[in-house]
């Protein structure tokens, strides 16, 4: 069995009515990645990345970028420990 890490990513910018979600989406499935890309009422957008170590890195640098109409202020990243390895998402999901 693989080495699976799962990380919570919180953007913030011009990240809202942007398809920052819809492109954070396709990018994960690209890499193999699960999770989900959902808005916060607070204007930034939450990320939850799980898979390979590589993939997951490769993500989240990704965050920085984002599609072409956003503009990316910053990323704060932290590493979620789960308490039962198996209960990591199946797809990448927008919620």
């Amino acid at each position: 069995m693989s080495v699976r890490v799962a990380c919570r990513c919180l953007v913030s910018g011009r990240v809202q009515g942007v398809f920052y979600r819809a492109s954070t989406r396709q990018r994960a499935i690209e890499l193999g990645v699960t999770g989900h890309a959902r808005n916060l009422a607070d204007g930034r957008v939450e990320v939850l990345a799980c898979g390979e170590p590589a993939a997951v890195q490769a993500l989240c640098a990704w965050l920085w970028t984002g599609p072409p109409a956003s503009q990316v202020a910053s990323v704060d990243i932290e590493e979620v420990v789960e308490r039962d390895p198996g209960t990591q998402p199946a797809e990448f999901r927008i919620a």
